[in-house]
């Protein structure tokens, strides 16, 4: 059997794949196998944006190479075909160097642009977004929902009423093209045979509960760590706005839109906490589904205790020929 080419770790939100990625490069260098690892997370990709992305701390990128993160400024767009090539070419030289390549992350559909490439989708159209932009502030973000749901009842179906980002890009591409955009994600649902030169390690929890408990700590933690301040500085900088990607990433947001509210102190700490860990276990869900579409993934149970999460992950990478 030929070992993969790359191993992925993903998972929800929270779940603790950094940990174990960490864990994991530990593990195997002292057997002999250097790991570098690949970020899959399309927050991780800007600068200035640290607390609320949990961005790996310095001593961390020390100990084990990281690639990935740090690429953009928050003005500069990223999208998930950019990563796919990106990541090929990391994978490729990771792998010149004799180290296995580890891609660990959330954003699943950068997975699933390097697993199994894109649909057409049409590219952004600023004019469109900006058209709908206008329109929600004078309407309101449930009301273009209620539009969706007329035009492409199936995305519609899939989103809460307040998801503006996706929202906004089903109607976008409603508008430029006269097709829903669910239309060009059929192909996505028939069966694929799992990748040849990939191994997925998927953590999904056991228990939800397990999983929510965590997303409150965690926001609470980049509470704590200063993320309305890392907010109040991207403010502060004047070219920014909230209807860039960078700053659409869950828990930005949210404080973005606290302080437009004119929030401050503990009022602005309760909105923040409670809109942010909802939006972040809305995200997880989606996570999950995502991880649910690809069968051939290897599942490893989340929410038990870190040793045998550990077992479980070298036990999978044996099995493929990894160490």
């Amino acid at each position: 059997m030929t070992a993969p080419r790359w191993v992925g770790v993903a998972g929800p939100t929270a779940s603790g794949k950094s940990a174990l990625a960490l864990d994991l490069a530990a593990a195997l260098a002292a057997g002999g196998r250097a790991v570098e690892i690949v970020s899959v997370d399309s927050a991780l990709v800007y600068r200035g944006l640290d607390v609320g992305t949990a961005k790996p701390p310095a001593a961390e990128r020390a100990r084990v190479p990281h690639h990935l993160i740090d690429i953009r400024d928050p003005t500069q767009p990223y999208s998930a075909a950019q990563f796919a090539a990106d990541a090929t070419r990391q994978i490729g030289e990771i792998a010149a160097r004799g180290a296995l390549p580890l891609l660990v992350g959330g954003t699943m559909l950068y997975f699933k642009a390097l697993i199994d490439g894109l649909d057409a989708i049409p590219a952004a159209d600023p004019a469109i977004r900006a058209a709908l932009d206008a329109e929600a502030a004078a309407r309101g973000w449930p009301a273009l929902h209620a539009e969706l749901a007329r035009v492409d009842p199936a995305t519609a179906a899939r989103l809460p009423p307040n998801d503006a980002q996706r929202i906004q890009r089903a109607l976008e591409v409603w508008r430029a093209t006269g097709r829903p955009l669910s239309s060009f994600h059929r192909r996505a649902d028939a069966p694929r045979p799992p990748p040849p030169d990939a191994l997925l390690v998927a953590l999904e929890p056991a228990s939800r509960a397990w999983l929510h408990a965590r997303i409150d700590a965690r926001f609470a933690a980049m509470l704590d760590a200063g993320l309305v301040a890392e907010v109040q500085a991207l403010r502060a900088r004047g070219d920014l706005h909230p209807g860039l990607p960078a700053l659409r990433s869950v828990g930005y947001r949210q404080v973005w839109a606290a302080l437009d509210a004119g929030l401050a102190g503990a009022a602005l700490r309760e909105r923040v906490h409670a809109t942010g860990s909802a939006a972040t276990r809305q995200l997880a869900k989606r996570q999950l589904t995502w991880l649910r579409g690809m069968p051939w993934r290897r599942v490893v149970a989340a929410d038990a205790p870190p040793a045998e999460v550990l077992g479980a992950a070298r036990s999978i990478l044996r099995d493929a020929g990894l160490g």
